[in-house]
């Protein structure tokens, strides 16, 4: 009841008004009317048609409008219709509307479209958003990029004290005597009894006592003392007391930690020989491996962090301190040495730890989203995205690749341009698509002088399997799928096309000059139709499955 009183509204209402309304659009009414007349239509399943926008029953896209019949026909004024295509191949093009081999219509193409673009795809607003395409702005930033890797902790080699002795001797008395111990410089690590001190020791005593302390004699047997690395301090008690000491005790040279140990009590110790190995750990080393192509942005003093696994989120601060310089033979990789302090002595000799050296940075950078560069390997591309569902395709010069995903640009885009960030692989194939396109249009202008007759001489270009197909250029026949051949390549003793009123030429065997009619099925090539057989088999030219002709 309410749809009548409406439409009955509506009646009275244009009948009242018959002039236009200042400012209106004639025919506004009628625009209406057609907008909530619009059907829609699937592009998978064209059998499915509603009156509203909505999705396919059958296969859940989403519907588009269908155009109107005799859409093609631009009246004067309107936009240039250049030709028509498949919604589902762009490849297949008309001069005029129609079907496509998969039953769907034809969408036009207009001139605006192509002449204005230049290199730009279009590309219909709601296919884009079906494409996920996603845009980004093109800014100036700072850009930086760190290098991880694995490093190992180690003692440093400038923080390692080796304690020995320039004399033989009996180990007396041990006074640190386990791996590990802290020990502070000049601390008494152990008391050695040797002959050879005792022996010097009595030559000075005997030179003091027959020419005096100061003569050569006296002075040669105190520098042997000294040279067998006995401290000033001992020596002077040795001079003036007037005794020979039994035992000497050996010191510490440095504050640390015990790390090696070799000696134990009572043992004989020769000349020369590695009894403690003393190192500080309050500065350690970091060992890490560099990849080869990394290595040439790794420099000295460069800042560096590292992480435990223990302890995540806990970040040490240190630098780069030697970079090595020769490559690992084997493995390819630059060691390169960072040095950090290790307070408290949470850094372990032989712990590994995550590295990372931050090895280049650059301030005020126009820079892009890394996917929204496509890498073809001679040239770095990126989509414009101009607004109006159009984009361009440009190739830029890219620099530095940072962290965050960032690419800086060195060339090829200005700041506040949007570049297409996700779906640009769709748009570079639709842009080859429509340069190819481009191209074929070029060919076929320059070939029709505008009366629908060929004057450049080319081939003409048939379906083996349906002779009336005919085309200008090689292409796939809109019937069957098969790709086209020259006209020329096809013999003239072919059969003529094979129609419901028409029954085909029989033939037997190779016999293919006969005009008889043909009452049994017979096997022929798709891609040489003058063979003809009764029998299934191969093509004896191509060597092809024969299919199976019915008359």
């Amino acid at each position: 009841m309410k749809r009548i009183v409406i439409a009955l509204s509506l009646l009275l209402l244009s009948g009242c008004q018959t002039d236009p309304v200042p400012g209106t659009e004639p025919g506004g009414d009628d625009h209406a009317e057609h907008a909530a007349q619009q059907l829609y239509t699937c592009g998978m399943h064209p059998q499915v048609v509603q009156d509203g926008a909505g999705t396919c029953p059958i296969c859940g896209m989403n519907l588009t409008p269908m155009a109107e019949p005799g859409a093609g026909a631009a009246p004067s004024g309107e936009r240039e219709i250049l030709y028509w295509v498949a919604p589902m191949d762009p490849s297949y093009m008309r001069d005029e509307p129609g079907k496509s081999p998969m039953g769907m219509d034809l969408v036009p193409v207009y001139a605006d479209e192509t002449a204005s673009s230049g290199t730009a795809v279009s590309i219909d607003p709601g296919v884009v958003l079906n494409m996920g395409v996603r845009t980004e702005r093109v800014e100036r930033q700072t850009i930086f990029r760190h290098l991880r890797t694995i490093g190992e902790v180690d003692v440093g080699e400038d923080e390692i004290s080796v304690v020995n002795l320039r004399y033989s001797g009996w180990v007396e008395r041990i006074r640190v005597d386990r791996t590990g111990d802290p020990v502070k410089k000049g601390q008494v690590l152990f008391e050695v009894y040797s002959p050879e001190l005792v022996a010097a020791q009595e030559e000075l005593l005997l030179a003091q006592r027959t020419q005096g302390a100061d003569s050569p004699l006296a002075r040669s047997a105190r520098r042997k003392l000294e040279l067998w690395d006995l401290s000033q301090k001992d020596i002077d008690r040795i001079a003036t007391s007037g005794e020979v000491k039994r035992t000497f005790s050996v010191r510490a040279p440095r504050s640390g930690f015990v790390l090696h140990k070799s000696v134990v009590e009572g043992a004989r110790v020769n000349a020369g020989r590695d009894l403690y190995r003393i190192g500080n750990l309050q500065r350690i080393w970091v060992t890490a491996e560099v990849y080869e192509f990394d290595a040439p942005w790794v420099e000295e003093g460069q800042p560096a962090q590292m992480e435990l696994s223990f302890q995540q989120g806990k970040v040490i601060e240190g630098k780069v301190a030697y970079i090595y310089p020769t490559l690992n033979p084997k493995s390819r990789t630059l060691t390169v040495r960072l040095e950090f302090d290790n307070p408290g002595i949470a850094l372990k000799p032989g712990m590994f730890a995550t590295v990372y050296i931050q090895y280049r940075r650059a301030d005020d950078t126009l820079a892009v989203p890394s996917e929204a560069v496509m890498h073809s390997g001679r040239r770095e591309l990126v989509f414009v995205a101009l607004g109006e569902g159009r984009f361009e395709p440009r190739t830029v010069t890219t620099g530095l690749v940072g962290d965050r995903h960032v690419t800086e640009i060195v060339e090829g885009l200005r700041e506040g341009e949007e570049v297409v960030a996700s779906g640009q692989f769709l748009l570079d194939s639709e842009s080859q698509l429509q340069e190819a396109i481009q191209k074929m249009l070029a060919t076929r202008r320059g070939e029709d002088d505008g009366s629908g007759h060929d004057h450049s001489g080319a081939a003409t270009w048939t379906c083996p399997m349906h002779p009336e197909v005919q085309e200008d250029g090689p292409g796939r026949c809109p019937v069957c799928g098969m790709d086209l051949v020259p006209a020329d390549d096809i013999p003239e003793g072919s059969p003529p096309p094979v129609s419901g009123e028409e029954s085909a030429t029989g033939h037997e065997g190779k016999d293919h000059g006969s005009k008889t009619q043909a009452e049994e099925p017979y096997y022929t090539c798709p891609m040489h139709p003058d063979v003809h057989e009764s029998e299934p088999g191969r093509c004896p030219e191509c060597g092809m499955f024969l299919e199976q002709v019915t008359p």
